[in-house]
């Protein structure tokens, strides 16, 4: 059975995308399967969360939905239908989306239709874990951040590259049959300045809905891919490393050969005065062993 982990490290490449409940923006991901389903939703500003099992979807559609009495694998599977669409842009315009906030908790409502029956459905989320906040928001906007950045000196390089290109053309005599086509040549500088003074404003003052553009979207499910395949390498290379103790050793550990140090023990034991005479008669015995230790070790 696939657990919460297995379902949040699914979770972990899917898209944020932007999503409207009622008058609030929010961006948000999900993952639906068979054994339940798990939620992400956030205004920027908090972060909240709900992962649901079987048990507990189960439980709640008896409470919301009494008339309906189908499998929890068909509400897990119309829940994905009305999830999905949403997330992808596309909302079923038979389905209304609503939210309530409190000081602790994210409620989100759902009405549409199951059978012929009306359908209703409460995500009840609680405040995310800094930890999961920090694996599906922090550290792949970080680096995608970089990638971008990587990728901005890629095409400035690129440019200065056909600026000389077209230098020498036009020393060659080449020249332009449009003149509107003529372009000055790139200075990585000016562009720079120009763009923090003039788009970076425009990209700032765009709201927090524009957050997840597809394009992004992709940079982010590309970048949070790279993330889980090195997650699963550390996983092997820890397994690899500390290997778990065979059941022979686990259940037949082998004795520790005695020290000689045990063995004058037992033979000052053997010559207590409060020995039996049987005891005594098994002092040449108990003299004998040093001499065989000694024999094992030389």
């Amino acid at each position: 059975m696939e657990g919460s982990e297995e379902l949040e490290s699914s979770l972990l490449t899917q898209p944020w995308a932007s999503v409207c409940f009622g008058e609030s923006t929010f961006v948000a991901k999900a993952c639906f399967r068979d054994t339940g389903y798990i939620l992400l939703i956030s205004d920027l500003s908090s972060v909240w969360y709900e992962s649901a099992d079987v048990k507990v979807v189960g439980q709640r559609s008896k409470e919301l939905n009494k008339r309906l009495t189908v499998h929890v694998s068909s509400f897990l599977h119309r829940l994905r239908n009305l999830m999905c669409p949403l997330l992808a842009g596309r909302p079923d315009t038979a389905t209304s989306f609503s939210c309530h906030r409190a000081a602790s908790s994210l409620s989100v409502h759902v009405k549409s239709e199951l059978s012929g029956l009306p359908f209703y459905w409460d995500f009840h989320c609680c405040p995310a874990p800094v930890e999961m906040v920090s694996r599906h928001l922090v550290r792949p906007l970080i680096q995608m951040s970089l990638a971008l950045q990587y990728q901005v000196q890629e095409l400035s390089s690129l440019l200065l590259q056909k600026d000389a290109e077209i230098k020498d053309y036009r020393e060659s005599g080449a020249t332009l049959s449009r003149d509107r086509l003529r372009t000055e040549p790139f200075q990585e500088e000016t562009f720079q300045q120009n763009f923090m003074s003039e788009s970076l404003p425009q990209i700032c003052g765009a709201g927090e809905g524009q957050a997840f553009a597809s394009a992004l979207q992709q940079l982010y499910t590309a970048v949070t891919q790279q993330e889980a395949k090195q997650a699963r390498k550390r996983q092997r290379s820890e397994d690899t490393e500390d290997p778990a103790p065979t059941a022979e050793t686990a259940e037949h550990p082998q004795p520790l050969p005695p020290s000689q140090d045990d063995e004058t023990a037992s033979s000052s034991e053997g010559t207590t005065p409060a020995s039996s005479p049987s005891q005594k008669r098994r002092l040449p015995m108990a003299k004998a062993k040093p001499k065989k230790a000694k024999g094992l070790f030389s």
